[in-house]
């Protein structure tokens, strides 16, 4: 799935773009929705979508100057306009493509199809950086990224922000200290070794805790450790020897 946004004064624009769109590019999934240039940069901030649509001819701060002022440009755009002059500036911001309004379905999935290689594209160079950097620092573990493959995209996760993991057949899910929560579609013994540097207990066959996020170990009813933000993580049978010798010093 592409994650994309759509940016745009008009909300009829929005709607057939979002329709044509969800008919003839099912890949692209629209993640949020802006109607000017400001809230538009705010939404990229904080979505970091893979692909931007963006109408150039807006009130106020148009396309152009909305690009201007953000700091990096990690995502890919199509640039939509009624004014075919537009076209050269867009190549100028190494736009996949651009689309004259109003839209041809046939451009519309040209573009996303050019879009997608793109993004296919970047995001193997991303975990092709991730691996050397982790070659490069492997003594030094607090530069190391986790990568975990979602259906939608490639997330690169510090060890430090993972509170625990728990699986449910061949996924595994990953909850974060924002609360967020990743699944995976890899079981969760691949992650126990590559976690264990980095002070991961395996304390259920269906778990794994960071042992920086624990805050107790109650042994009635058959054992459980609390964690920081509340949550009870069951504790195996097998596993109370090890994990009592581990957590001897557990603040």
């Amino acid at each position: 799935m592409i994650q994309a946004v759509i940016i745009d004064d008009e909300r009829n624009n929005i709607d057939n773009l979002e329709g044509l769109l969800h008919q003839y590019c099912p890949q692209v999934h629209i993640a949020g929705i802006a109607m000017n240039a400001d809230d538009g940069a705010t939404l990229i901030r904080s979505l970091k979508p893979d692909l931007v649509f963006l109408d150039i001819q807006m009130p106020g701060k148009n396309g152009f100057q909305m690009l201007q002022e953000l700091p990096t440009h990690f995502f890919e755009i199509i640039l939509i306009t009624a004014y075919d002059q537009y076209g050269i500036l867009a190549i100028k911001f190494s736009a996949v493509d651009y689309l004259l309004k109003p839209l041809n379905i046939e451009e519309l999935k040209t573009a996303v199809q050019k879009a997608g290689h793109r993004i296919s594209e970047k995001m193997q160079n991303r975990e092709l950086e991730n691996l050397l950097q982790l070659i490069r620092n492997r003594e030094e573990r607090s530069t190391h990224k986790l990568a975990l493959p979602t259906a939608k995209e490639t997330r690169f996760v510090h060890p430090k922000e993972i509170v625990r993991c728990e699986s449910s057949n061949v996924y595994t899910s990953f909850y974060l200290s924002n609360k967020e929560k990743i699944m995976v579609s890899r079981p969760i013994y691949e992650y126990e070794e590559l976690l264990s540097d980095f002070g991961f207990l395996r304390c259920h066959q269906s778990h794994l805790v960071n042992k920086a996020y624990i805050k107790s170990w109650v042994k009635d009813d058959g054992g459980y450790l609390v964690l920081d933000n509340g949550e009870e993580v069951p504790v195996a049978r097998s596993k109370k020897e090890i994990l009592a010798s581990i957590l001897i010093h557990l603040k």
